[in-house]
């Protein structure tokens, strides 16, 4: 006799949406390198128009293509150097949208198996914003808070995918994992993580507004800038000034020298402090661990926190060559999600508490839908 077919268990969907949700996070990071690599060559603009360019679905070769392509834009002739920078990093982000709306389709129609169905559609939804903000950067001319946005999207966008595969493969062993016991004096430190979090976004907003106004390069030494701890004119007022007109375009950036250093020096001090807060957290987490299995986590963190600043200084060292500035940016990812991974791993342990008037110990085990 020939078994029964049987239907596709939930915990087989779930495990098939995880693997392809990380898939996704994966092409979120390529999307994020590439659009590093686009702005790091001064492509941003390589086609005037969006989504295609110069009004073809890939960037203009022939002599006739050229031709018409210069004739419908004449005051941005057609560079076929900067042209694919940012058509490659279009296709890819592209890509990445029909995967986020396959996941939040496939949620949606196996949405009594279990899976999450909310935050699929809202990555969905997300990524129309991003897309929004793709076209903006280009019909605005690099207007830098819209870059600066856009950059911030891209981070959210690979936060929110991490956190889905992470909810799918929770789903997906649901009933077969075991907790190991963790000790009470972990949940003191669910605020600080969440404020290392807080401060990490800071930081790579930072980094966004110093790469949208080309700031990078305004302080080229270490570990002063210009020679002097405290640079001497610097304009604060100026380089976070979110009103400024950026004229025909902003390819370049139109920010005094007095305000790129402002942006540079804040984006260090912000470094400093990152650092600080982090080496303090990750030392007492790692004291107080136990048997939590946070080691991996931690150490992930630290690991990630460690190249971060060491691609910094290294971007001004070697004054921003163009593989060592998109590993900067694509650290600065790893640094954002490994902060996400350990305060999932964090609420996900089984809280020992005791109650002083019985001497008895409860375990919670919480459920982060």
């Amino acid at each position: 006799m020939t078994e029964p077919l049987t239907l596709e268990q939930p915990t087989d969907i779930a495990k098939k949406m995880a693997r392809w949700s990380a898939y996704a996070c994966g092409l979120a990071i390529v999307v994020i390198m590439l659009g590093a690599w686009t702005r790091l060559v001064d492509a941003g603009l390589g086609c005037p128009d969006w989504p295609g360019c110069y009004g073809f679905l890939t960037v203009p070769q022939s002599e006739a293509s050229i031709a018409i392509a210069n004739a419908r834009f004449p005051e941005t002739p057609v560079d076929v150097a900067k042209g694919w920078p940012e058509m490659i990093h279009r296709y890819a982000a592209g890509i990445l949208g029909l995967v986020v709306f396959a996941l939040a389709a496939v949620a949606v129609r196996h949405r009594r198996s279990g899976v999450p169905v909310k935050l699929p559609l809202f990555i969905a939804g997300f990524i129309l914003l991003q897309g929004a903000f793709g076209a903006w950067t280009v019909t605005l001319k690099l207007w830098p808070q819209v870059v600066a946005l856009h950059l911030l999207g891209g981070f959210t966008t690979l936060s929110l995918l991490l956190l889905l595969t992470l909810r799918l493969r929770k789903r997906a062993e649901s009933g077969s994992g075991q907790q190991t016991m963790s000790s009470a004096r972990l949940g003191r430190f669910r605020p600080w993580l969440y404020g290392g979090l807080f401060l990490v976004i800071l930081q790579i907003a930072l980094g966004a507004w110093t790469a949208a106004n080309y700031a990078a390069v305004a302080c080229t030494d270490l570990p002063t800038c210009q020679g002097q701890w405290w640079p001497e004119g610097m304009d604060f007022r100026h380089g976070f000034d979110i009103t400024q007109q950026v004229g025909p375009n902003y390819l370049g950036g139109q920010l005094t020298a007095d305000g790129r250093v402002a942006i540079h020096v804040t984006h260090r001090l912000g470094a400093v402090i990152v650092l600080g807060y982090l080496i303090i957290l990750l030392g007492l987490l790692w004291r107080q661990r136990g048997n939590s299995n946070l080691d991996r986590s931690i150490a992930l963190v630290a690991a990630a926190l460690t190249l971060q600043i060491a691609l910094g200084l290294a971007n001004v060292w070697f004054y921003i060559p163009l593989s060592i500035a998109i590993a900067h940016n694509a650290m600065g990812a790893g640094l954002l999600l490994s902060m996400v991974n350990l305060i999932w791993r964090h609420h996900r342990l089984p809280h020992v508490q005791t109650s002083p008037a019985t001497h008895t110990t409860t375990i919670n085990r919480e459920v982060t839908a």
